[in-house]
């Protein structure tokens, strides 16, 4: 039995990944974390790492950039591996990830989802295939709540495409100010927030009178729930120290 605490416990994801542990065998939650603690999810909620009544074999972590220097050290001082979900990271905090990840296993993606993976491998298949033929955009969705644009699954997305394209491309987020034609070297990184949208991303390919549009469509957190679980239990069976991410999970799929 996958013994895991969550990180984010009392928030929306934290409730929905609670809701989808229970559901599954071989994994049950034994306690949280949240600076806001809660009583109604039927495991222990504390502050902080080092309140923890017990060591997990996991923990999973929906919480905040803010809380990541002490679930490091706590991680770091106990040797559990850290499955880390949280977007919105600053450069400086994911070097503490890489130089944390040289003692303790840890997973980190932008996005769980196993349909995002496809999406990432198509675009990258596209973007070798089509060159520079291709002018490339990439259009991003999300709720009106969400902090962080573009989201980390876009960065993700274009950091994949630029992998596959030479000479390289980089990012242009706001051509408002600028009256210029677009350059055949940009990709253009668009976010929309409104209303309740759970996530969409699309990878628009548009050339001499043709489209190619590969998108992606969440209709619930319960996708992202399912696919922090599944790193959970890949985790937890004795990795090495590392940084992992969705690639390794689905080499053992």
């Amino acid at each position: 039995m996958v013994e895991i605490v969550i990180s984010g416990a009392c928030g929306k994801m934290g409730r929905t990944l609670a809701a989808c542990i229970a559901e599954r065998d071989g994994c049950k939650v034994i306690a949280g974390i949240d600076l806001f603690p809660c009583d109604t999810l039927g495991f222990p909620v504390v502050q902080t790492p080092a309140a923890l009544p017990q060591t997990p074999d996991v923990i999973i972590d929906y919480s905040n950039p803010a809380g990541l220097e002490g679930l490091l050290q706590y991680a770091l001082s106990v040797g559990v591996p850290l499955v880390l979900a949280t977007t919105g990271y600053s450069e400086e905090q994911m070097g503490q990830i890489r130089q944390a990840a040289q003692q303790i296993p840890i997973f980190f993606s932008f996005n769980m989802s196993i349909g995002i993976q496809l999406l990432m491998a198509l675009s990258k298949k596209a973007a070798a295939v089509l060159g520079n033929q291709f002018d490339i955009e990439i259009i991003e969705k999300h709720h009106n709540q969400k902090i962080d644009a573009p989201s980390g699954t876009a960065l993700m997305l274009l950091n994949a495409i630029c992998e596959e394209t030479d000479p390289p491309k980089h990012p242009v987020y706001d051509r408002h100010s600028v009256r210029k034609k677009r350059e055949s070297a940009e990709i253009g990184m668009h976010s929309i927030r409104g209303g309740t949208i759970v996530g969409e991303h699309e990878v628009l390919f548009a050339g001499p009178d043709e489209c190619i549009s590969l998108k992606h469509t969440a209709s619930s957190k319960r996708v992202f729930a399912e696919g922090s679980v599944n790193a959970a239990i890949f985790m937890a069976k004795g990795r090495k120290a590392g940084l992992y991410d969705m690639t390794h999970l689905l080499e053992e799929v």
